[in-house]
């Protein structure tokens, strides 16, 4: 290839702030070639415009369309350190000292590119898998620790397991990409940035569990998501990679993008399964399973797109390599994604076990604000509100649990002193209550009497008599309701008293 070669993101979060634009001005002048990758994750340094050299791709941040000539007449093409480079993008502090394995190839490869894929380590775990009896990929995933990236935490080699060790006519394998906590972009993120890797995680499920049909149930409001996926589909049955006989073996799998209907209860998989099969997204009591009675009845595996694409590492380098990575019973890597009120938001790949404090303060940067944490939610709306003296945490599964928190799906959501957890603690109720099926009592009038009752505590009626009501509620709501919609909204809640109680009293403010 002559000339330079420059890459800009395509990414949502990209084009929200202007690559389109900037991906037009490159693309304009002579000599330059412009590949329109995922984002790196570093989303307050977007639009962030890569020039391939001799070193490396060399970095420049913030780039819109007025400020590109002067960048080039300066050197940019040549990688030359002008305006904010932040020089060779592999050696940028905040990224290097990352681990990155699920989002290895986000932002580096343009996302349907399935020549650079292959040449970047792609289809190594599915080759390996395929010269693999299914117990024995099964097996390998266990081995790994390897737990389900959703929220749950539920090992996915059990799962897979159960689902291969069930007789059925067929079987199914599905992505849950409903990704609907707020301040989580992950699934998202490597959807439009690396979607192979996705479609490679699934296919060696569906060679481990007997599966020859799968779904990728994609949230609505994730179109370009959607669209790569649908492209990178293509691009797979085109080359071998999907259809009969894959590349010559016995596998053979059909892969379908279906959209959502904006239900965040379908984030939950059995209201996924329903809403696939073109119900109402309701949740279904359990048992049965879905590994036993899932899609229109059939053994399915449902994991989330963070799941899937963990495997093709853990198949390619065996599961003992990803088991070495990661503390006590939380194996491997995190997606983590840093958002709310901090500097540098964004996508921070690690090892399981380093501390919130390093999330928040070392990579995230503190507030955008300048003024002190008061509070870090951790995994998503149902997650704990955790104080400031709490920064110290290793983020794996059990330590968070230690604390009264839950890792989730990975979302960090940062809060200056301006934090009022008695308005936090009354969303959190009035956001299951929007959201709810409606398939069980205390989730769906649990959710609406705790609005009323918070109101009551706001508002100085009653105070002690409400608390006491209001914990009783949330008992009822944890225990009694059907899914973790309903059962763990009480979480927050909960959370926002026991270290912020003087928020609920308004005679102290």
């Amino acid at each position: 290839m002559s000339g330079s070669t420059v890459y800009v993101p395509a990414d949502s979060s990209a084009v929200a702030v202007g690559a389109d634009a900037v991906a037009e001005a490159l693309g304009s002048l002579e000599d330059v070639t412009v590949v329109r990758t995922g984002s790196r994750g570093m989303l307050w340094l977007e639009p962030l415009v890569e020039v391939e050299t001799p070193a490396g791709r060399v970095g420049y941040p913030n780039v819109t369309p007025g400020v590109v000539a002067g960048l080039v007449a300066e050197g940019l093409l040549s990688g030359v350190a002008v305006g904010a480079s932040i020089g060779v993008v592999d050696e940028y502090p905040w990224l290097a000292r990352q681990h990155r394995v699920s989002f290895a190839r986000v932002g580096v490869i343009a996302p349907t590119d399935i020549a650079a894929y292959e040449e970047h380590g792609g289809w190594a775990g599915l080759r390996r898998a395929l010269v693999m009896e299914p117990a024995e990929v099964v097996e390998e995933l266990a081995a790994s620790g390897l737990r389900g990236r959703g929220g749950a935490g539920f090992p996915t080699g059990i799962k897979w397991r159960t689902v291969l060790q069930t007789s059925a006519d067929l079987k199914f394998v599905c992505c849950n990409l409903d990704e609907g906590d707020s301040g989580t972009f992950a699934d998202r993120m490597l959807a439009e940035g690396d979607p192979f890797t996705l479609i490679e995680g699934m296919l060696v499920a569906a060679h481990a569990v007997g599966a020859r049909e799968g779904y990728i149930y994609c949230r609505s409001e994730y179109p370009a998501a959607a669209a790569t996926l649908r492209r990178a589909i293509d691009v797979a049955y085109a080359h071998g990679w999907l259809g009969d006989r894959i590349q010559g073996s016995d596998l053979s799998f059909d892969l379908f993008v279906r959209l959502g209907a904006g239900a965040y209860i379908c984030g939950e998989e059995t209201s996924m399964l329903e809403s696939l099969e073109g119900r109402r997204g309701e949740v279904r009591a359990k048992p049965p399973i879905p590994a036993i009675e899932g899609l229109f009845g059939r053994p399915t595996v449902v994991n989330n797109v963070l799941t899937f694409a963990a495997v093709p590492m853990i198949l390619a380098d065996g599961g003992a390599a990803y088991a070495a990575l990661g503390s006590g019973r939380s194996r491997g890597t995190q997606v983590f994604q840093l958002a709310g009120n901090v500097r540098q938001g964004g996508i921070v790949e690690t090892d399981f076990g380093i501390s919130l404090r390093d999330l928040v303060e070392d990579y995230g940067g503190g507030t955008v604000t300048g003024r002190p944490v008061r509070a870090v939610q951790v995994g998503g709306p149902l997650g704990a509100y955790l104080p400031a003296t709490d920064l110290d945490v290793p983020m794996d599964y059990e330590a968070l649990l230690e604390v009264g928190g839950m890792l989730g799906h990975g979302g960090v959501v940062v809060w200056d002193d301006t934090f009022d957890a008695a308005r936090m603690a009354r969303f959190a109720m009035e956001f299951c209550a929007k959201e709810s099926c409606g398939k069980c009592t205390p989730c769906r009038i649990g959710s609406q009497r705790g609005v009323e009752t918070i109101d009551r505590i706001i508002a100085g009626t009653e105070r002690e008599r409400n608390l006491l009501l209001l914990d009783d509620l949330c008992t009822t709501m944890t225990k009694g309701s059907l899914c973790a919609m309903g059962g763990l909204t009480p979480m927050p809640v909960q959370s926002a008293i026991r270290h912020f109680a003087e928020d609920f009293d308004r005679r102290t403010s």
